[in-house]
């Protein structure tokens, strides 16, 4: 089994990262500030720098307050202090460039923040204590379109990021061998559905989902004009007792599975595998933590299942590979094919019977 992280820091880089974690949730407003208030904004926009007062006047913000977020800044390195003139440094610009770094910090702030601070009775209870912050709901998913609009803004841009990049990637795959009926599982607003729609004109694809996400689904699709390709299936997935519809050449779950405990993943993966025959491919994209090329990925996903503990469901996560697979064998499923390194940090398994 691999092995992860070291423990080779000196005891004084230790306590100092030990300091670092402690004020972590001051610093993310620090910074989030600095961008909202447009004060990093500002400093990219004058590359020989600003004193506090210059940039008070232009972001008509008291001097004081520009500069208790500086100084914050300095100790984030997302400014720098250069013959009393403030710049901004190489970290500070991906607050205001990087797509990817903006639509996490609003999912953190919009949907995760508040949530959060009930993550240790998430955890106790093992349900989504935080969940509270927005609504009575079991989970996330069962008010997803009654959130707030900005909450709902960032859960669908931090969701469709990580998907839409790699969503072309593999339609190739799931159209090869001919495949024209496909069932989308969990398919929310529909955004995959279309894409098939729009990839191959012959496609027939069926949404499963809960009966809210599916009038948003086939809204949309009736706003592109694709009504007659794409049909639903409305249904609580989570209701065991319920079969999965049969006659499909592909199933395809994206993003889907890690929003269930194991033993739930186990039960839809078995109802899959019963409306399945021999010719009927089950596709499964995830972000597994323990696939990614790069540390910070992992970071990223490790953290993403504290939102899923707290807000989402309370017993889900981002999910080891090893786990998925045992459990895909359980179903009775074997596995064809795994493809690694799709879009960001997606991998795509393969599944027949």
């Amino acid at each position: 089994m691999n092995n992860y992280g070291s423990d080779q820091k000196s005891a004084l880089d230790a306590k100092i990262d030990a300091q670092k974690i402690a004020f972590a949730p001051i610093v993310f407003q620090a910074v989030l500030s600095l961008r909202n208030l447009k004060i990093l904004e500002i400093l990219n926009q004058n590359s020989e720098g600003l004193t506090p007062q210059e940039i008070a006047e232009k972001v008509n913000v008291s001097e004081y307050g520009v500069k208790v977020l500086l100084d914050a800044g300095l100790s984030a390195e997302v400014v720098m202090l250069k013959d009393n003139r403030y710049l901004l440094t190489k970290t500070g610009y991906y607050f205001i460039a990087d797509q990817m770094t903006n639509i996490n910090m609003d999912f953190v702030q919009d949907v995760c923040y508040n949530g959060m601070f009930y993550l240790e009775d998430s955890i106790k209870n093992e349900k989504p204590d935080g969940l509270k912050v927005f609504g009575n709901w079991p989970t996330i998913y069962h008010g997803l379109s009654q959130l707030p609009d900005q909450v709902k803004k960032s859960w669908f841009a931090f969701d469709h990021f990580y998907s839409d990049n790699v969503f072309k990637l593999v339609l190739p795959i799931i159209f090869d061998k001919n495949r024209k009926k496909i069932l989308d599982v969990g398919g929310n607003t529909g955004k995959f559905s279309l894409l098939c729609a729009k990839y191959s004109p012959e496609a027939e694809i069926t949404i499963m989902d809960l009966p809210g996400q599916l009038d948003v689904a086939l809204e949309n699709a009736k706003k592109e004009g694709f009504e007659k390709q794409i049909k639903s299936h409305p249904t609580d997935i989570l209701d065991h007792s319920k079969p999965f519809p049969k006659r499909f050449d592909a199933i395809w779950m994206s993003q889907f599975l890690d929003c269930f405990s194991e033993e739930h993943i186990l039960q839809i993966l078995k109802r899959t595998a019963q409306s399945m025959n021999e010719d009927t491919r089950l596709f499964i994209l995830e972000t597994y933590w323990d696939r990614q090329k790069f540390d910070i990925s992992t970071f990223c996903l490790n953290n993403t299942s504290l939102y899923f503990t707290a807000l989402a469901n309370g017993n889900s996560r981002m999910y080891h590979s090893e786990d998925m697979m045992r459990l895909i064998e359980e179903a009775g499923l074997r596995i064809e094919t795994i493809t690694d390194d799709l879009g960001i940090s997606h991998t795509l398994i393969e599944c027949k019977l």
